[in-house]
């Protein structure tokens, strides 16, 4: 006769604490899932705005309004989407300085439209956005490089966005350590 597991008294008020937290675990991934969907968007959106600015006379702002009546993102994408371009429109010097010297090969002005301005948004966010895991924006950048990109863009953003990611760890360890 085969024994069968013998069940202690928590078990009943444990296995009901385990599901309220997967329940809680669930929530919290969607809410997670809509938030990566609405920064993927705005990113995507991101891009395509800096690059009408980048090859037209077009002022950021006149583009951004456009793009929120034309494809109406829901309004915390369109938030994040309006930090990003004024971001990168603020920070342009020094989004442009980290890009450059991760790339001396490649000037600036001299590189691909789209691919200089998926960098400047990736980058734009590893030295901004201290919420948005490194990963999650170099990650970003690459699928949007290899969408958008030729045919080399995918590996030649993850290059330039390891090297400048090395280069802000580095800074912010450096500003971090103790003075002796």
């Amino acid at each position: 006769m085969t024994e069968r597991p013998r069940r202690d008294s928590t078990t009943k008020a444990d296995g009901g604490a385990k599901r309220r937290t997967q329940r809680r675990s669930k929530q919290s991934q969607e809410q997670r899932s809509k938030l990566n969907q609405q920064r993927h968007q705005a990113r995507e959106l991101a891009i395509q705005i800096l690059y009408e600015v980048d090859v037209t006379d077009h002022s950021a702002d006149e583009v951004l309004a456009r793009t929120r009546a034309q494809h109406a993102p829901e309004e915390p994408a369109f938030d994040y989407l309006s930090q990003l371009i004024r971001g990168v429109e603020r920070d342009r010097d020094r989004v442009d300085d980290y890009l450059g010297t991760a790339a001396p090969a490649f000037p600036v002005a001299q590189l691909a439209t789209v691919d200089r301005n998926i960098l400047r948004v990736a980058i734009y966010e590893l030295l901004n956005q201290p919420e948005v895991p490194p990963k999650a924006a170099i990650n970003e950048a690459i699928e949007l490089a290899k969408a958008y990109g030729g045919d080399n863009s995918g590996k030649f953003v993850n290059g330039v966005l390891g090297t400048v990611f090395r280069r802000i760890t580095a800074e912010r360890a450096e500003a971090s350590a103790p003075a002796t």
